[in-house]
């Protein structure tokens, strides 16, 4: 079975009304982009101790808690940053993370919270 339509079925006043309100070209991009941010597993388990902390924490406390590098953690953390779903700043010699609310979001979309015992 093909999953495309043997015949031409266009809705056309339909199908102009759902592209004249679709995301423009660069939208796209910057969804796809946030999106390709959770799109590894360290990332994604960096994000879910971010938010399962409610609140900020440190590259020490993450790499702890993920149970990586501090250096693949810092590596990791500046690329959720660049796509704009953990956000930082600078505490003395320490810089703190949070998730932002784009990327909580997007997180609560692709993993569920913990269940509380």
């Amino acid at each position: 079975m093909s999953d495309s339509c043997d015949l031409l079925c266009l809705d056309l006043e339909r199908a102009e009304a759902l592209r004249a309100t679709r995301p423009t070209a660069d939208d796209a991009e910057s969804a796809a982009e946030r999106a390709k941010g959770l799109a590894d597993p360290t990332r994604l388990l960096i994000a879910s101790a971010l938010r399962d902390a409610d609140g900020e924490l440190c590259v020490c406390d993450l790499a702890w808690i993920v149970e990586r590098s501090d250096t693949l953690v810092s590596h990791h953390v500046r690329s959720l940053k660049a796509a704009k779903l953990v956000s930082s700043r600078r505490d003395g010699k320490m810089v703190m993370y949070s998730l932002t609310a784009v990327g909580r979001a997007l997180l609560d979309a692709t993993l569920p919270e913990p269940v509380q015992a």
